[in-house]
């Protein structure tokens, strides 16, 4: 159950924590919640009716919590939600390219699968299919969740979407291999505007978004109901096609390209011991606050820039990692009933991805107070 407080001090943690039927409890994104599992529905209907209190929708919720937080969490917030919906894809996408590298990219006995086999050879030529769609055609993805999380018109940020990757631009990954005069242009008489692509770029494709949902809630709220459907998208969605050809996509490509070839460096260099280091010692701390969502961004960057990603193999050890700390701890407390009922679910959670329960309710539990802390090794 998520409560959003007006005083988070003022919760009898230790009351709470002795209840049967409570599995854990913590402080994230500005909401109290209170882990008790699959009986949780019946517990709300419960306290609604002693309490008096209705509950609200989960955006609602979550704009009421945003006002115990700091403008950095807030923004880290925004960032995570935009990417949280496509995380799925993304996850689909890496699995199927990784397989399809497997077969068609890796040599056994000095020949790969898929040459040896006519059927292995269509299964990588196959799986080129959905590969493509996730990551060359991401900025699509990127453009809807953030007129989704704006609360803007989503059919927009769909169509911005499809204009940064149009067939009829030039492929991001074939700019490096065009000679600066046969790149495509739009030729405007006194202005030329280069046709360029932004395949699988995150950081264009985010400047944009932001750009055609502050520019149609600027103009709703200027032009007259009675004509809005037509004018509103029309100067929302020409101006920022325009502007993110000319401006936001080459300022992003370069943020992007930037950050990309940092991290690669960072993790490929003689110092690669240090990066990783750090990188390991911080991404726990940023599961706990829900910040680990904007590392998909330079995930994704990366598979841009250098067709793979040297950061997934990290945070897959960290998983495992934490399921591996679960399991001492589901040994260790083999005999207490209302132990397992939150490690074992989180141990299976854990291996399959998602460590949260085993991090929030297991690897840190908070007693008396927030400076209190009992950690399991």
């Amino acid at each position: 159950m998520r409560f959003v407080l007006g005083d988070d001090s003022i919760a009898d943690r230790e009351a709470i924590d002795k209840l049967p039927s409570v599995k854990g409890m913590f402080t994230n994104a500005g909401q109290f919640q209170v882990i008790i599992g699959n009986d949780v529905p019946n517990f709300y209907n419960d306290f609604t009716a002693v309490s008096g209190i209705d509950g609200v929708s989960k955006e609602e919720g979550k704009r009421s919590a945003a006002k115990n937080q700091n403008w950095l969490q807030r923004a880290v917030g925004v960032l995570a939600e935009i990417f949280a919906p496509i995380i799925p894809a993304i996850i689909v996408g890496g699995l199927i390219l990784g397989f399809r590298n497997i077969i068609g990219e890796v040599q056994f006995n000095g020949a790969t699968i898929a040459s040896q086999s006519v059927f292995w050879q269509g299964v990588y030529d196959f799986l080129w299919l959905p590969g493509e769609a996730i990551f060359q055609f991401l900025p699509v993805g990127i453009t809807w969740s953030v007129t989704k999380k704006m609360g803007t018109t989503q059919i927009l940020g769909i169509i911005l979407g499809i204009t940064l990757v149009s067939p009829q631009l030039l492929n991001a990954y074939d700019v490096a291999n065009t000679a600066a005069a046969d790149i495509p242009v739009w030729d405007f008489g006194f202005a030329q505007i280069q046709m360029i692509g932004y395949q699988a770029q995150v950081i264009p494709a985010m400047l944009a978004g932001f750009l055609l949902a502050y520019l149609e809630r600027g103009f709703r709220k200027i032009i007259p109901e009675s004509i809005s459907m037509i004018f509103v998208p029309l100067f929302s969605l020409l101006p920022t096609i325009l502007v993110a050809h000319v401006i936001l996509g080459p300022i992003g490509w370069t943020i992007g390209t930037w950050i990309s070839k940092i991290v690669n460096t960072g993790l490929t260099s003689s110092l690669s011991w240090l990066f990783g280091g750090l990188f390991g010692a911080l991404y726990a701390p940023l599961v706990v606050t829900g910040l680990h969502h904007t590392t998909i961004a330079i995930d994704t960057q990366l598979i841009a820039d250098f067709q793979s990603t040297n950061l997934w193999p990290l945070i897959a050890i960290s998983n495992i990692a934490q399921g591996a700390a679960v399991l001492g701890v589901i040994v260790a407390h083999r005999n207490n009933t209302k132990e397992k009922s939150v490690s074992v679910p989180s141990l299976i959670s854990a291996w399959l991805g998602v460590t949260e329960p085993a991090m929030l309710l297991l690897a840190i539990r908070r007693r008396n107070d927030r400076k209190r802390y009992r950690w399991y090794d």
